[in-house]
């Protein structure tokens, strides 16, 4: 069915048909997952071990029991398992080296150093993991991240979900304001969203960022608000990640009865407006 609807959406850009808010966007980079197996390693890196906010997952590279894809969608499973940690270094005071084993996996597909983009319209088609304890996400990182790290780089949360709040959905940026962090939020209330696929979204263009849960445009970020100068991250390419993080700062107590859990995407598009030729 997907395939059909690709289809149709190629040919509806012939005739006009527009996409969220704004006309004549184009199709420029997308997996449909119409493979079987790892996720192409052409368009996806991972990222690996315990990564960020105290989260108790490790994240395996190329591992089919954590990210695989089967009959035309990438499934990201949360497992609860005992994992070796490699990193593992006795006595150590640091949270990412203290654990010689972690009690769960999962993966993280990201796009860094294989693509980024500068403006456009990000659209994932997904259907969300549910319990306590996961916290999935469609963001996206300032590709000078290693140089001048976060939150200098910009973060843009296209979807933040987390189980113990389970009728909502999360969009988020963060960024640097005169030497301190800051953010811009907003969420959308709707019951279950994890009983069926749903489009998220934003639309990024040089002045905005607007989020979308399917057809519903329900954030707004104004690009000023991270500052007039070069300085502002959200005029610079970012690139793409896609995981689901168990525990942690935000995802809380985690129920061990729910797992596996499974993130399905249907598909991942990036879209750009035609007559915008600034960025990728």
């Amino acid at each position: 069915m997907k395939k059909v609807m690709f289809i149709v959406v190629l040919l509806g850009f012939c005739v006009g048909i527009t996409l969220g808010s704004a006309a004549d966007w184009a199709l420029i980079w997308s997996d449909e997952f119409d493979y079987q197996g790892l996720p192409d390693q052409k368009k996806w890196d991972y990222e690996v071990g315990f990564v960020r906010n105290e989260e108790m997952q490790y994240y395996t590279r190329g591992r089919l029991a954590n990210a695989r894809v089967e009959n035309g969608f990438l499934i990201i499973e949360g497992r609860k398992e005992r994992y070796k940690n490699p990193r593992y270094k006795p006595g150590s005071d640091r949270w990412q080296t203290q654990r010689e084993y972690a009690e769960y996996t999962a993966a993280s597909l990201i796009t860094k150093h294989i693509e980024s983009w500068q403006y456009g319209r990000i659209e994932v088609r997904a259907k969300l993991p549910q319990g306590k304890g996961v916290w999935p996400a469609i963001w996206m990182l300032g590709e000078n991240h290693d140089q001048v790290g976060w939150p200098r780089c910009g973060e843009i949360d296209i979807m933040e979900y987390v189980g113990h709040d389970p009728n909502r959905v999360h969009a988020t940026t963060h960024y640097s304001l005169d030497g301190k962090h800051a953010s811009n939020g907003g969420k959308i209330t709707t019951p279950a969203p994890y009983q069926a696929f749903h489009v998220y979204a934003i639309e990024w263009n040089q002045e905005r960022i607007d989020f979308y849960f399917d057809d519903n445009k329900y954030h707004t970020f104004m690009l000023n608000k991270a500052g007039e100068g070069e300085g502002n991250p959200f005029h610079q390419p970012h690139y793409l990640l896609i995981n689901l993080a168990l525990g942690g700062s935000w995802g809380r107590q985690i129920d061990d009865s729910i797992f596996p859990q499974k993130y399905i995407i249907d598909y991942v598009r990036v879209f750009r407006e035609p007559q915008d030729s600034k960025g990728k």
